[in-house]
């Protein structure tokens, strides 16, 4: 007789938030105050971790992990209610989830041939940036569509997809979606008066990291909302404008760059 065995996944459309490590590394950070022993705690890398962080943060639509900045005694992390929330809704399912797939093992039920199907079914991508959205506008074209988001914090987002995509997906005012950008895609501008640009989209905020790397950077933006979006810029661009920790920034992207899933 085949054993089954599984484990609780939380998923956002096409984008999994994670199981029970990403739950393991919220809980570690409830208990320990601080990112780098949460991480170590989970065995997970520190950036690894804060990866993790900013999805889950995204993806949620309001933050499930707040960082405070680092002083002479390092600075904290701490979780807000609803992270606690999740914590203990993750905890119960995962009790139901061991009952139930005992039960399926006493009544001999098999999984032959289909294990390798439904792994196929779960696409993921590799888009940096996944932010929740609600649709509040779709403007309507010949050929293509516009369609308005509004993600945590107010801000809005815009999509250009085709008529099709909107017919397919389901698009309506007042859905769910999810908009998936490429760090490659994110522009970082410094504000000022001077900034005129074409780009629909324009988000402005605070550079939370800097990882410089051998020729490029990722560049971490914090949005109103505790939104985070990446950035890759060359460590030439960085230090021409300046970029550093603590320092405002505009995340500037096409809406031809914005690719929507919905949460179906």
């Amino acid at each position: 007789m085949l054993e089954l065995d599984g484990s609780i996944w939380f998923r956002s459309g096409a984008q999994t938030w994670g199981g029970k490590n990403r739950i393991d590394l919220l809980a570690q950070i409830d208990a320990t105050g601080s990112i780098t022993a949460a991480a170590r705690a989970v065995g997970m890398s520190y950036k690894g971790a804060w990866d993790a962080i900013d999805a889950m943060n995204n993806l949620a639509g309001e933050p499930l992990v707040i960082r405070a900045a680092g002083g002479k005694g390092g600075g904290g992390t701490r979780l807000t209610d609803r992270a606690r929330s999740l914590i203990a809704t993750f905890r119960a399912m995962e009790a139901e989830h061991r009952k139930f797939m005992e039960n399926l093992t006493r009544a001999g039920v098999t999984a032959s041939g289909d294990i390798d199907l439904m792994r196929r079914f779960m696409l993921k991508t590799s888009a940096r940036n996944k932010l929740l959205g609600t649709v509040i506008q779709i403007r309507a074209g010949a050929v293509n569509d516009e369609i308005v988001l509004r993600i945590a914090g107010g801000l809005t987002i815009t999509a250009t997809i085709t008529r099709e995509s909107t017919q397919e997906l389901g698009l309506a005012t007042g859905k769910e979606a999810i908009a998936l950008v490429k760090a490659s895609s994110v522009i970082v501008g410094a504000p000022g008066p001077g900034l005129r640009l074409s780009e629909r989209n324009q988000l402005p905020g605070k550079i939370t990291a800097l990882r410089p790397g051998a020729v490029n950077s990722e560049i971490l933006i914090g949005l109103e909302g505790g939104v985070t979006l990446a950035a890759i810029v060359t460590n030439e661009s960085a230090q021409d404008l300046a970029l550093d920790v603590g320092a405002d920034a505009v995340a500037i992207f096409k809406a031809s760059s914005v690719i929507l899933g919905v949460l179906d």
